[in-house]
This record gives C-alpha cells, sequence and structure tokens, in this order.
C-alpha cells in the first residue's frame, strides 16, 4: 500500500501531498493563529509556540523523494516504490514543478552502491526558490555510494603473480581508461622506474612554427638519456608509443607527452608538441618516468591494459581473485551544476553522500605544462551557481580534481566534506582569466572544515585548494596534507596588473607534507598578485619539501600585494618560513618561524617601494642559515622581533651582525634570545611563560585550533597516517 500524506491548508480543505500547496501561506496562517492567542500570556510559552508551528510546517510542506539500487525511475518515488538514481529524482522534481507545485525536496538515498552511466545534470531548470529548496541526502544511518565506473571482474591466474581479465567493451567501444582502483585504493599503471624518477640527460629543441608567443606553437624536443636508464628502457617497443606516457618534472610543472620515436643506441628520445616555455625549460635537472606499456609491469600493485581488453594486475600480497573488488572509471564529471548568465542555479544541497571514480584520460597530443595543474576538469563542476551546499560528503578515487565552483559562482560552500586520492587537486575556486563582466566573477565561496588529502597522482602540479580570479572567499580549519606542489594557491595575476584576487581569508588550515622532493617553487600558502584585503592567518604549516629552490612555508610570490600573514606557526621547511620573491606593503607579524632547514627567511627581488614589514616574529633554528638570498638587500621594515640560533649567538643577515644590522636601522628593539618553547625537537613549540617576549609584543597564539573541529571521529579522521608520514620522511631523506 502506498503510504498517503495529508495537511491542513488554509482552505480549510483536506488534499494529499500530490497536490498544489503554498508554504508562504500556510506560514503566515499559523503566525496569525500565533497572535490570536492573547491567553498565552507567557512570552517563554508564546516563543516555544511559534517555534513548534513553524518547525511543524517546515516539516509538512516538504515533501521526500526516495532512491534506492533496487528502485525503477519508472516509480513515484516513494517509501515503497523508490526510484533508481539521481537523474530519475531530479526529472521527477522538474515533473511536480511543471505542474505548479514548488514545495522543499528532501531526495534521500538509501544504503548502496549506485553505477552512474550518466552524470548528474542539474541546470537553471532546476534553480529553487530558498523555500523550496531541494536537498540530495542519505538515509539517517545510511552511507550511500555513487560509482562513475565499472566494475571489473572475472579474474583469473597466470601465475600467482599475475591474474588476467578480459574487458569487450576496450575493442568494441574504444574504453581505454586511465586509472584503476583495487579494494577503493588507486593501483599502480605500468611504470618505469618503480621508485624515483630518471634524469635527461640534455634537451635539444627544434622549432617548426615559431609564432608570435613567447614559446613557440609547435615544435620537437630531443631528449638524451643517460645509458643506464635506456637499459631500463630497452623494453620499450615502436608498438608502445602511442600508448606509453612520458611524464617530465620540471621545475613546478609537469609535462606529459607520447613517445615520437626512441633510439636504444643512440639514447634519444623524441616528443612533439609546443615549444618550451622560456621560463621552465627541459634540462638536465629534469627528471622523468615512462607509463603503460607491457614491460614495465614488474612489480605489486601495478596494473597494464592491453589495447585488445586484456587486462594484467599483478596483486599485492593477500589478495584473492575471488574476494578482490576492481572498479574502472568511465565518467569525466559525476556533478554537473550549470545556471546561464540569465538565470543563475540557487539552493542545491547534498548532504552525506559518497562520490568515488571520475575518470580523466591524456588528450592525443599530451598535457603541456600548467601550473597548479589549471586547466583540470572536476568530478563536481558548478557554473553560474549561487548558494549551493555540499556538507558531509566524500569525494575520492579521482583522475582529476575533486570539486571546481568555476564561474560565476557564488554564496557556495563546501562544509566537512572528505576529499582524497586525487588524481589532481581538492578545490578550485574561479576561472584562470579574469571575467569582462564583473558579474561573471565568482566569490564569497566557503571552504570550511573539511579533509583535503593524498592528491596529484596524474598531475603531481595539482595544489590542495587554489583560488584563481575570484575574490572574498573563505578557507579555513582545513586539513590540507599529502600534495606533491603547494597547500593553497591564491591569486592569478603575475605582477602588479589589475588583480580581482581581493580579502581572501586562509585562516586556521593545518598544512603539511607537501612537495616530497618531486616539484619546485611551492609554498604551504602561496599568493600571487595584488590582493589587498587577504589574510594568512592562524595556520600550521610543516613539512613543505622540494626537489631543488622552494620549499617554502609562506611564500608571496610576483607581485603580491596588501597580504597579511599572521599568528602562523611554520617549522621544517626545505628552504625556509618565509619567502617573498617580490611584492609591496605586505605586512609579516606575530608568527612562530622555527626548525626550517636550509633557511629561515628569505627575499629575492631588489625593488624601490617597500616589500613588506615584518614585525613581532619568533625565529628559532637549528640548522641552516637565518636570511636567503637578498633578505639584507630588500627595502623592508623590520623590528621587535626575536631571533635564536641554538648554535650560536652570533645572528648574521648575510654577512652582517646583528649589531651592524641594528645600526643600519633594522629591528632597532628586536632581540636575541631564547623564546623557550616546550619542545622544539618534538616540533612541539608552545611558549612557556616568559617575560622576554612582552619586550617584542609578541602575542601567544594557540595553535592547536588549525585544522577541523567537531566530533572525536571526524577530528580522528582528520588525523596522518604514520605510515605515509614515515614514507615522505625516506623520500625526502635522499635530498638532505
Amino acid at each position: 500500500m502506498i503510504e498517503k500524506k495529508w495537511f491542513i491548508i488554509p482552505n480549510g480543505c483536506h488534499q494529499n501531498n500530490s497536490l498544489k500547496r503554498e508554504p508562504e501561506i500556510f506560514q503566515k496562517m499559523l503566525i496569525l493563529l500565533y497572535d490570536s492567542l492573547n491567553c498565552l500570556t507567557i512570552i517563554k510559552m508564546k516563543s516555544l509556540l511559534l517555534l513548534t508551528l513553524l518547525t511543524f510546517s517546515q516539516a509538512i510542506i516538504a515533501r521526500d523523494i526516495f532512491i534506492s539500487p533496487h528502485g525503477d525511475d519508472k516509480n513515484p518515488g516513494t517509501r515503497e516504490q523508490p526510484l533508481a538514481t539521481l537523474t530519475g529524482a531530479r526529472d521527477n522534481i522538474r515533473s511536480s514543478r511543471l505542474n505548479g507545485i514548488k514545495e522543499p525536496v528532501n531526495v534521500i538515498v538509501m544504503e548502496g552502491t549506485y553505477f552512474m552511466t550518466e552524470p548528474l545534470l542539474l541546470d537553471a531548470t532546476d534553480t529553487s526558490e530558498p523555500g523550496s529548496a531541494i536537498t540530495f541526502k542519505a538515509a539517517a544511518g545510511a552511507h550511500p555510494l555513487f560509482v562513475g565506473g565499472k566494475e571489473i571482474k572475472g579474474w583469473t591466474k597466470v601465475t600467482d603473480k599475475l591474474w588476467k581479465t578480459h574487458i569487450a567493451e576496450v575493442q568494441q567501444f574504444g574504453w581505454k581508461f586511465e586509472q584503476l582502483y583495487v579494494n577503493g585504493k588507486r593501483a599502480v599503471r605500468a611504470k618505469t622506474p618503480n621508485n624515483g624518477f630518471f634524469f635527461l640527460k640534455d634537451v635539444k629543441e627544434t622549432v617548426l612554427v615559431k609564432g608570435n608567443g613567447r614559446s613557440p606553437v609547435f615544435a620537437t624536443q630531443r631528449l638524451n638519456l643517460y645509458p643506464n636508464d635506456v637499459a631500463h628502457l630497452n623494453g620499450l617497443l615502436k608498438t608502445d608509443y602511442s600508448d606509453a606516457v612520458l611524464t617530465l618534472y620540471h621545475r613546478w610543472d609537469n609535462t606529459r607527452k607520447r613517445i615520437a620515436t626512441f633510439d636504444s643506441d643512440s639514447a634519444f628520445m623524441y616528443i612533439a608538441g609546443e615549444g618550451m616555455k622560456p621560463w621552465n625549460t627541459l634540462d638536465k635537472l629534469t627528471r622523468y618516468t615512462v607509463e603503460n606499456y607491457r614491460a614495465a609491469l614488474d612489480t605489486c600493485g601495478e596494473w597494464f591494459l592491453e589495447n585488445n581488453g586484456d587486462l594484467y594486475y599483478m596483486p599485492l600480497p593477500g589478495e584473492s581473485p575471488e574476494k578482490i573488488e576492481v572498479m574502472a572509471p568511465v565518467l569525466e564529471n559525476l556533478i554537473v551544476i550549470k545556471g546561464s548568465p540569465d538565470k543563475l542555479i540557487e539552493n542545491i544541497r547534498f548532504e552525506n553522500l559518497c562520490f568515488e571514480g571520475s575518470s580523466y584520460r591524456m588528450p592525443l597530443w599530451g598535457n603541456e605544462p600548467a601550473q597548479a595543474a589549471a586547466p583540470v576538469d572536476a568530478a563536481i563542476v558548478l557554473d553560474y551557481a549561487a548558494k549551493i551546499q555540499f556538507d558531509g560528503c566524500e569525494i575520492r578515487n579521482t583522475g582529476n580534481n575533486a570539486i571546481w565552483f568555476r564561474k560565476a559562482c557564488s554564496y557556495c560552500s563546501l562544509t566537512k566534506c572528505y576529499l582524497h586520492d586525487l588524481g589532481a587537486g581538492g578545490v578550485k575556486v574561479g576561472e584562470t582569466i579574469i571575467p569582462k563582466d564583473e558579474k561573471d566573477l565568482t566569490r564569497f565561496i566557503t571552504i570550511d572544515n573539511n579533509i583535503i588529502r593524498s592528491g596529484g597522482y596524474v598531475f603531481p602540479c595539482a595544489v590542495g585548494v587554489t583560488l584563481f580570479q575570484t575574490s572574498d572567499n573563505t578557507v579555513t580549519h582545513n586539513e590540507i596534507a599529502n600534495f606533491r606542489y603547494s597547500g593553497v594557491s591564491v591569486g592569478w595575476v603575475w605582477g602588479y596588473s589589475h588583480s580581482p584576487s581581493k580579502r581572501n581569508k586562509i585562516e586556521f588550515n593545518h598544512i603539511h607534507h607537501l612537495g616530497w622532493g618531486e616539484l619546485c617553487d611551492m609554498g604551504g600558502v602561496y599568493c600571487l598578485g595584488e590582493a589587498q584585503g587577504t589574510t594568512v592567518s592562524n595556520n600550521v604549516i610543516h613539512h613543505v619539501f622540494s626537489f631543488d629552490y622552494g620549499g617554502w612555508g609562506l611564500y608571496t610570490d610576483e607581485g603580491s600585494t596588501g597580504v597579511v600573514m599572521e599568528n602562523n606557526l611554520v617549522y621544517a621547511c626545505k628552504n625556509s618560513g618565509f619567502h617573498q620573491h617580490y611584492g609591496k606593503e605586505n605586512i609579516i607579524r606575530n608568527n612562530i618561524f622555527a626548525a626550517n632547514i636550509k633557511g629561515q627567511l628569505q627575499a629575492t627581488r631588489v625593488e624601490p617601494h617597500l616589500s613588506f614589514t615584518f614585525t613581532n616574529n619568533i625565529i628559532w633554528y637549528n640548522s641552516g642559515d637565518l636570511t636567503v638570498n637578498n633578505w639584507p638587500k630588500i627595502n623592508i621594515s623590520t623590528d621587535y622581533n626575536c631571533y635564536w640560533d641554538t648554535r650560536s649567538q652570533d645572528i648574521r643577515f648575510g654577512k652582517t651582525t646583528f649589531r651592524e644590522w641594528q645600526k643600519s636601522g633594522k629591528d632597532a628593539h628586536s632581540i636575541i634570545a631564547d623564546p623557550r618553547f616546550v619542545n622544539p625537537a618534538a616540533f612541539d613549540f608552545t611558549l612557556k611563560k616568559s617575560s622576554t617576549l612582552k619586550k617584542i609584543g609578541f602575542v601567544p597564539f594557540d595553535y592547536s585550533k588549525a585544522g577541523v573541529y567537531g566530533s572525536e571521529e571526524w577530528k580522528s579522521l582528520a588525523k596522518f597516517d604514520e605510515n605515509i608520514a614515515a614514507q615522505y620522511d625516506k623520500a625526502v631523506a635522499r635530498f638532505k
């Protein structure tokens, strides 16, 4: 029997929930009822009655639609006869609204796994008024999972160390997936070397089409390889070239290309495409790997897909073909929310849903280098959207980014979400170009209390959270860790030209274990361009380790202007705790920079204007130098700081002694003193009570507030895996 719900409505008639209801009129009726109850003279009783009536009215007027893995999109969507897909629920809502029904709707998702055959597409047709919002949410106690991929079954043993299955769709439909997940974890596409990298001996470029830009339109590069590395690549055949992927690591970027030809005798490998960028060329410091050819399948956890559909996998210890769960992604996007310039899509909410398995396939000509993997798509994409909320959701196992609030988005939020095992980055906000119409600028996006970690597996240069051309956003209380490049990137204009990226707040985040010694020029928080009103405060940043230069904690890069960085704890970074390449009128105050490795403070470009103000900071170190590059030459205002080198009291700014430095007008009231941390050797920088710090006006701050908040279960999930931390330490040890 189908359950019917009955409602009291203003005209006094009884109607079931299939008829039109007007929630605003109903609420007004309840308020009039409240006003008429003059006998309730006690204010508290009247307030309680009003709250009860209004809450009751909301519960009555909301409509529930149910979906289940065992449902059917031809069903009405009741609990007893549920729908099967999110798209089916969307169509059900659209149909009811065409009939004039505009009540709020809860799409309640029952327990189970939903294999998606298409993305959920929401457009301006699905926009809602605040009183008729659409919520897609998990049923109470349920943990539904939406998968943008296909189960891979039918495994047989070729040997105990090699399994095989056949996928007919590879030949039939050209389904060439590039990611694979085994028992919920990313498997490694066969590559050489299995660990670390090969180095280029040298590079020669031949320009075929110059064009008018700074880099050639079309060119070939001849890569000269070392003989020992060539020996590892002897299994690379001509038949592999069209599918094998060469990934090059150079400075802050990656280039991914197919191989044009390879001559093992001469040790030359050729690639083609755009010419090298003059600011980031391939050279003898460039590292590379080669993946996706049969001979590279040689270690546990790797897989390889033949063009005929044969899929091979080398199992990890303890895995069995009967119990293994394997998924290959099919869909590039799982959710697309797109309004229009004339009509935004508004008031949609997603609660406690899990999405996994977005795909990325490299285009024919590969991927040219792009900072922060800027062009790469996301599993969830929004354009022309407002007041869209994601709360308590999970996004994992992606070939691309997790979520992108892209064009003309505003007042959207991502809260208490878990984003992990990502092919690129976690969250992207705004576009890479400044919109012609200011109304198309993305702004007022809230990224709060999320766990964003373990990314860059396809695009190592991707970032945990990237704010492009966007303003007035908050990135707060997030756990951001285990990326190969920067943690948070803010701004997308190089130099002092106009930038719309203003008033962004990067506060109370825990950002750590970045870099892994794979790329350069990175920061825990990386800033670009004019950014007046932007604050980077109360963050804890540590373990940022680059391949060569540029493992910094706080980094104001080209043209950074008007940024305030205060109350941050920065430690265990490779090159320095703070670095300004060039910029103006930034304020660096009341921070703790401690135990950074090669240097503590760094500045590079000397400019006539005031570059930054540096006051009330504590600098504690036991290795490396106090200052790096041109710090003593930069036009800065610096005073009321505390410096302490555990090895010596002979503090020097470059070659300048502390006394000479003070005579020059710098740090006139600064001191050389032990700030008395509780246990700096164990990275405990809690301050003991000390009157010394009053001399510099340092205001103690509680750095334990950085990171996620909420239940103990949520905070426990945010704790970093000790095994990954140990792997990180091992990976960076070779550079020390």
